[in-house]
């Protein structure tokens, strides 16, 4: 996934220093609250209803027949030469790729494609594929009742470079695709090859079985989302786009989090929404000359200046009512036994009014910040100052001095507040400096100016999949996936909806359905199995993969049955 980081919630470890004093009031302030609120606003409504463990669906022949070979000695074999054979060949997506037609670079990727088509010669027979903008993949098992909509199964094809200098801190050769006795090595083995090809097993798991779906299955497999998807599935969703039209697909599943161990169980925590995306040019232009004859500020020092000026204005926390988070806490203080009980009380309830509301509202995002600092980022729009190029020689003064920041924008906030909040700080330093301020109007640089401007493309958090569970009536897609989880894993495992803060090639599929979720069901218990994506020594446990592709497994005969 592309600058993607792993989900995470809160802990007991403060993740930021306070001082001790501050900490003193916050404790004190938690205490007394957790004393009066309960009274008035905890009761024992379930907050995160849980899908039944058994589902009837699932005990057919057919089925149980599925899951005694995908747990077979000689499916495991034959699963671990194909996760190899797939790392083995090096997808790499660079930054700098030019048009697939272009660069030669863009050719393992038909190489990719032929190892497909030889290591699963029945999906090709049974189902139809098509390329889109050459190596794009589209595989669709056409259902045999039109009038329900089709479900897609995404991920990409694509790895991310490994850097030469790093090459001899991995245990094994970054594409051998080596078998250590319990995982396979090597870049692509979790992000996201594992996915890729578990999901074709799984499809040749139900041909061999003799399934034939009622609804349409979909694949679709880009080629660059480590460079944010324009060829690959930005083509891919456009080409659905018009085939299926607008909320024309049930439901999407994409590469996301993981289950991990959190608060003293097991979440299950599919990537419901994003935060949005975008990143701020500023350029500084001031006069040049001789270093030995300076102004009181040059170039440099002004954006030095600023950059100090942004980064001590952060953006506060906020969680918003439709933020996925705030289900996610209340699933940890309905399910984890290790949840922290003044949060636990602290905790906002969707739509509540009144003085205990207002107090929640305000005081419940700070306490998260404070608490944990990671979990913060999930409640906050965030900045980080990461590329300053100025001058060109020691001894001449800096006539442009740029300045790139990143923005990943909360959920329930939009870049329209970077745009003000960013305005409005270079302001009172342009005034300071007697430069003219040009944001965000198209303005061509000038002399003693600064500019601000969007680079690239501007992305506003995903919209927010709905979580509501089923009923006597009707099925919902969180209510397919949530079941389908349990029925594999059991109790142990608890149902969140989560936020991935990153994103993923998703981005493109927003108008195909309202349902969108990024996660990666397959777990092995005895392995974190987040470890190693985006650097050295990255692995798949065998057992997460073929539980992985056993998932996919159920998933189908599920969504296939469910009533929406």
């Amino acid at each position: 996934m592309s600058n993607s980081q792993p989900q995470v919630a809160l802990s007991r470890q403060s993740g930021r220093a306070t001082s001790r004093w501050s900490w003193w009031y916050l404790g004190l302030g938690v205490v007394a609250l957790a004393a009066f609120v309960p009274v008035f606003s905890y009761d024992s409504e379930a907050l995160c209803p849980q899908a039944p463990v058994q589902n009837a669906q699932l005990q057919d022949p057919m089925t149980t027949a599925m899951f005694k070979n995908l747990s077979a000695d000689s499916f495991r074999e034959k699963s671990i030469k194909r996760m190899a054979g797939a790392i083995q060949i090096p997808t790499i997506a660079y930054d700098d790729m030019g048009p697939v037609d272009q660069d030669a670079r863009w050719k393992v990727f038909d190489e990719f494609a032929d190892y497909l088509q030889t290591t699963f010669p029945k999906i090709y027979e049974k189902l139809t594929l098509e390329k889109v903008n050459s190596h794009g993949l589209l595989y669709t098992w056409t259902g045999s009742d039109t009038t329900l909509k089709p479900t897609v199964l995404m991920a990409h094809q694509d790895v991310v470079p490994v850097p030469e200098s790093t090459v001899s801190q991995w245990n094994y050769a970054p594409f051998g695709g080596e078998f250590d006795g319990s995982s396979i090595w090597g870049r692509g083995a979790l992000d996201c090859k594992n996915t890729l090809i578990a999901s074709l097993e799984a499809i040749e798991a139900l041909i061999d079985a003799g399934f034939e779906p009622r609804r349409t299955i979909i694949l679709s497999f880009g080629f660059d989302e480590e460079i944010s998807g324009h060829h690959g599935a930005a083509f891919l969703a456009s080409f659905l786009l018009q085939r299926y039209g607008e909320n024309g697909v049930s439901l999407i599943i994409d590469e996301g989090a993981p289950i991990l161990p959190i608060w003293g169980t097991h979440f299950a925590i599919p990537g419901v929404s994003e935060k949005g995306y975008v990143d701020v040019e500023i350029v500084i232009r001031t006069k040049g000359g001789h270093s030995s004859m300076p102004p009181v500020h040059t170039s440099a020092g002004i954006a030095a200046e600023l950059v100090s000026t942004i980064e001590n204005n952060p953006y506060p926390p906020q969680l918003y009512q439709d933020n996925p988070l705030l289900d996610f806490l209340w699933c940890g203080a309905e399910h984890a036994p290790g949840f922290m009980i003044g949060l636990k009380y602290l905790l906002p309830r969707r739509g509540q009014t009144g003085i205990l509301g207002t107090i929640k509202q305000l005081s419940f995002p700070r306490l998260v910040s404070r608490v944990n600092k990671m979990a913060g980022y999930l409640i906050s729009t965030t900045q980080a100052v990461d590329v300053i190029h100025g001058g060109v020689k020691v001894n001449a003064l800096p006539e442009r001095t740029t300045i790139l920041i990143n923005h990943r924008v909360n959920v329930g906030e939009s870049t329209e507040l970077v745009r003000q909040k960013i305005t409005k700080l270079a302001d009172v330093v342009a005034k300071r400096h007697n430069l003219t301020l040009h944001a965000f109007d198209d303005t061509e640089e000038k002399k003693s100016s600064i500019l601000i401007r969007f680079m690239g493309s501007v992305l506003e958090p995903a919209p927010v999949t709905p979580t509501q569970a089923s009923d006597e009536e009707k099925d919902t897609p969180w209510s397919v996936i949530s079941g389908t989880t349990r029925s594999l894993y059991g109790k142990q495992v608890v149902m969140a909806p989560g936020i991935m803060p990153a994103n993923t090639d998703t981005k493109y599929y927003w108008k195909l359905s309202r349902h969108i979720f990024r996660y990666s069901p397959g777990w092995d218990p005895e392995v974190l199995s987040i470890e190693g994506i985006h650097t050295v020594n990255e692995r798949v446990s065998v057992v997460a993969h073929i539980k992985t592709v056993q998932w996919y497994v159920y998933f189908l005969k599920n969504v296939d049955n469910a009533r929406f």
